[in-house]
């Protein structure tokens, strides 16, 4: 059963009648009832439900005041509905009549509102600063700047000789130097190169050994070459042939190089010693001692003659001074087969058979040893092939042996490796050309080949397969920069004339086979003679 609220009980206690009876009629004729002990309230009074509906009654009515159940209340008069205005979702149309991407005009009206608001002289504009826009943009007021049927009006002639003199005075900053290296982006593959030798000579006895390094040609164009024992001189200006010097009895000549300007000649030897004679009297000025194996390599920088040894070690040797060496240096655990100094004299690079390839500080100091700029692991084999770029001096190239055969193009400056290439056979040695963007490879088995490859590009413009019936294991280049001398194990030294063409050829071949006689050169043995 629901529970009764108080204000349910009251309503039914009120509807209950009690009955009058004779006693309770005579209480209530005996109770006064005191009319001033409670004011009358001011809005209300008891009234009669017989009233009559007079016009006081009816203009209070009209003006807002109603009475209902004998009391008066005064209220505000509406005199239109309230309809509520719903707030529209964003994902609600605005009309069902609208897309929501494509808004539809309802009617002309609309667009030409649009257009009249889009007029390209509006009222608000002030006329002074439209006038002044006209006059200078060169445009008419009423007619669009941006039209595909007109062309854009022609500049004037004052700013466009302006223009053109500006162009001439920039011209020479575009234009190619005189003595700019000629690139060989885009060169054909088929460039041709002379494919026959333009001399031969006989060299027996060279030795058939990938670490040893037995050819030099000098600033002063005469090309040394070691023969087991010995040591020869050819001049190429000449054609004479002279035996310079011999290695002690039971030991060979290992390496060979010519100081700068071509006098000295310094001589490694398989018992670590180090000779130095002069080419012009053919006489021995000193040997300096100290290595524990074979001296393979040797490269010159001024005054300072540096070997490389079996045993990984390279030194410093000043030919000045009694005690010649000045400076070791460590970093190699394989005995050192390549060795090039930079032709400033400010880095030096050197290569081994522990596959490794170190740059090192070219100057010399109070310490004993040296420190490595950078040290290059990236080849899988001996590097002997060192060269440095003559006109781009930050350029390394280093070549791999049988297991890598690999040319690597290194940034001295970031140490960073620019360029790779993979050749068909083991590198011997690499010429960079003085005068030209290319680079020359000798290789051994199985092509005995020498290319030439175009830089930065590294792509095969030329090729000498089969260049030497054995594999090619020496190569340098004359002071020129146009002739390269390859030697082999085949006992054979050949000259190729790699970077020459038309006129020039022509004429370099016709020095070429007059100076030097042209003639045979005798000597006991038959040693350099021309076959």
């Amino acid at each position: 059963m629901e529970a009764e609220t108080p204000s349910r009980r009251a309503r039914a206690r009120s509807e209950a009648k009690t009955p009058l009876t004779p006693s309770l009629v005579a209480a209530m004729a005996n109770v006064a009832i005191n009319a001033a002990a409670r004011p009358a309230s001011p809005i209300k009074r008891t009234t009669c439900a017989s009233i009559a509906l007079s016009d006081a009654l009816q203009r209070q009515a009209g003006a807002g005041v109603i009475r209902k159940g004998g009391v008066e209340s005064r209220l505000d008069v509406v005199t239109r509905d309230y309809v509520p205005q719903l707030k529209r979702s964003r994902s609600t149309p605005a009309s069902a009549r609208r897309d929501r991407f494509i808004t539809n005009r309802d009617s002309d009206n609309d667009v030409a509102a649009t257009l009249e608001q889009m007029h390209l002289n509006p009222k608000s504009a002030s006329p002074g600063h439209t006038a002044r826009l006209v006059a200078a943009t060169g445009v008419p007021l009423n007619r669009r700047i941006l039209a595909y049927h007109e062309q854009p009006p022609a500049p004037p002639s004052d700013s466009h000789s302006v223009l053109a003199q500006h162009r001439e005075f920039a011209r020479p900053l575009y234009a190619q130097r005189g003595a700019a290296i000629p690139n060989s982006i885009g060169a054909t593959k088929s460039r041709k190169i002379p494919t026959q030798p333009e001399r031969v000579l006989d060299a027996p006895g060279l030795v058939d050994d990938f670490y040893l390094n037995l050819l030099a040609w000098s600033s002063a164009n005469s090309v040394a070459v070691a023969l087991e024992a010995s040591t020869y001189i050819w001049k190429a200006d000449t054609g004479a042939v002279t035996q310079l010097a011999d290695a002690p009895e039971g030991t060979y000549v290992s390496s060979v190089d010519f100081s700068n300007d071509g006098a000295f000649l310094g001589v490694g030897l398989g018992t670590g010693d180090v000779e130095l004679w002069d080419v012009e009297s053919a006489q021995k000025l000193r040997t300096m001692t100290g290595h524990q194996g074979q001296v393979a390599t040797l490269s010159w920088h001024q005054h300072i003659l540096t070997s490389g040894c079996g045993d990984g070690s390279i030194w410093h040797h000043d030919v000045r001074i009694p005690r010649h060496k000045v400076m070791e240096l460590l970093g190699h655990t394989g005995e050192v087969c390549g060795l090039k100094w930079r032709s400033d004299g400010e880095l030096l690079a050197s290569g081994g058979n522990d596959n490794v390839v170190n740059i090192w500080d070219g100057r010399l100091g109070n310490v004993a040893r040296g420190n490595t700029k950078w040290t290059k692991r990236n080849h899988t084999a001996a590097v002997k092939a060192i060269a440095w770029c003559p006109w781009q001096p930050s350029l390394l190239a280093s070549g791999g042996g049988t297991n890598d055969a690999t040319i690597n193009i290194w940034n001295t400056t970031t140490g960073a490796r620019l360029h790779s290439l993979k050749t068909p056979s083991q590198i011997t040695s690499l010429l960079w050309a003085p005068a030209k963007k290319e680079i020359l490879s000798t290789h051994g088995f199985p092509t005995n080949a020498v290319m030439v490859h175009a830089y930065p590009s590294m792509e095969r413009v030329a090729e000498i397969r089969d260049a030497h019936d054995a594999r090619v294991l020496f190569s340098c280049l004359s002071p020129n920069g146009d002739v390269v001398c390859t030697g082999a194990g085949d006992e054979n030294l050949k000259f190729w004339r790699i970077w020459d063409s038309g006129e020039e050829k022509a004429r370099k071949k016709k020095v070429v086979s007059d100076v030097g006689g042209g003639r045979i050169n005798s000597t006991k043995e038959g040693i350099l003679s021309i076959r």
